[in-house]
């Protein structure tokens, strides 16, 4: 089978109800890069929200324009700007059409730190830094108004990338990754992911750390995101929204210091030592977090090893059917996505049943039906419960000795 690289965009426009968004057209740039550094992107206010994405050396990022609802159409931009890194300065806005758009911040949120040291990494390249002709001519030709409203003046108004506008990027944007992507996550991390199911289905605020460059570490963002679909009706309702916010860097601390739960990743290591704004850790295949009642959720046992053991099984049947039956419906995001949502489905469906019968009480025979170790799992159910706000009484016995 040929698996494909990592060198696809993250995020593609798909249609939603409220907004006609545009497909980012092709630009066939080259991958050198420019040694320099510098990011050369073509910019638009989104609804609110714009998916940080890392940069490499000089590139092209397409945004949709959001001028007044309703007054969207396809292909629309309200910006183009190119981002460099200079040695002295760090990264900067170098060029930008119009010249009186507001563009704080966007130098930082355009280009990963450390990408200036790397030729490519999974977004569009420029070969021609200082030549923009090309540029301001797509955006001329993409141009949209922005229509004077109610304490507007006649500049443009400041884009938005920060991550706590993340709410309205749905359901006008998808995540699209590579074919190969959730092979590579689950070969990457091993049994391991069977943690990071763990704590993402407890909605806890999950960084991952990786030098660029950035974008297979923005595809793990994503498959991490995936452990913890649940597609039962009245579970969710009282946890905070997973939110993947892709890449963040420092100038992101304020917006992360007030969210709740969020799967990210950062080529930032000063964010190793700040403690406050996550609860679990991920540093190549490390994964860590500082809180106490946590650390038993580190350990891989007995129910885990069975269920990574099940998947692969699961895999190797797929991949058999796609290259001797030349089958390839579902293909292997369908059965990753499936396996844990059936997972997690059971779980939660044993737990309903359990608070809504007369005693309530939930037992180590229930916990071996929902596929969970009755003592390795038993701080993971607690916090479960907790979390979900469900009301049952836990009798698994916790072993007062190894």
């Amino acid at each position: 089978m040929v698996e494909r690289g990592d060198a696809a965009p993250l995020l593609r426009w798909a249609e939603g109800p409220a907004v006609s968004p545009p497909q980012a057209p092709e630009l066939q740039t080259g991958g050198r890069g420019w040694g320099g550094g510098g990011g050369g992107q073509v910019a638009a206010e989104p609804p609110r929200r714009r998916e940080p994405a890392a940069l490499g050396a000089s590139e092209v990022l397409l945004q949709p324009g959001r001028l007044e609802l309703g007054d969207v159409e396809e292909d629309q931009v309200v910006a183009v700007f190119v981002v460099t890194f200079d040695p002295r300065s760090g990264n900067m806005v170098e060029w930008c059409l119009p010249q009186d758009i507001d563009l704080e911040g966007v130098e930082f949120k355009s280009m990963a730190s450390g990408s200036h040291k790397i030729q490519s990494d999974f977004m569009h390249q420029l070969e021609t830094p200082g030549h923009y002709s090309h540029l301001a001519a797509f955006y001329e030709d993409k141009k949209g108004v922005l229509h004077a409203g109610p304490g507007r003046g006649g500049s443009l108004p400041p884009v938005y990338w920060l991550p706590s506008i993340h709410r309205y990027m749905y359901p006008e944007m998808k995540i699209t990754h590579p074919a190969g992507c959730m092979s590579q996550f689950i070969k990457f991390f091993g049994e391991q992911i069977l943690i990071l199911w763990k704590f993402a289905l407890l909605r806890k605020r999950i960084l991952i750390f990786s030098p660029p460059p950035v974008g297979v570490v923005c595809y793990r963002v994503y498959c991490c995101c995936c452990l913890a679909n649940v597609s039962l009706p009245g579970i969710g309702g009282t946890v905070p929204e997973s939110k993947p916010f892709f890449y963040v860097n420092v100038a992101d601390i304020e917006s992360l210091e007030v969210e709740v739960s969020y799967v990210a990743c950062t080529t930032e290591k000063i964010f190793e030592e700040k403690r406050e704004l996550y609860d679990v850790y991920v540093d190549n295949q490390n994964v860590k977090t500082h809180h106490d009642h946590l650390q038993p959720l580190l350990k891989i046992n007995s129910a885990d090893r069975e269920k990574y053991r099940r998947l692969n099984e699961q895999r190797q049947t797929l991949l058999y059917s796609q290259e001797v039956e030349e089958d390839y419906s579902p293909c292997e995001e369908d059965l990753f996505v499936l396996f844990f949502l059936e997972q997690n489905n059971r779980i939660f469906q044993t737990l309903l049943e359990v608070s809504a019968s007369q005693d309530k009480t939930l037992t180590a025979e229930h916990a071996r039906g929902m596929g969970l170790d009755p003592q390795g799992d038993r701080s993971f159910l607690m916090d479960l419960l907790e979390a979900y706000g469900i009301d049952v009484m836990l009798v698994i016995d916790n072993p007062c000795c190894p």
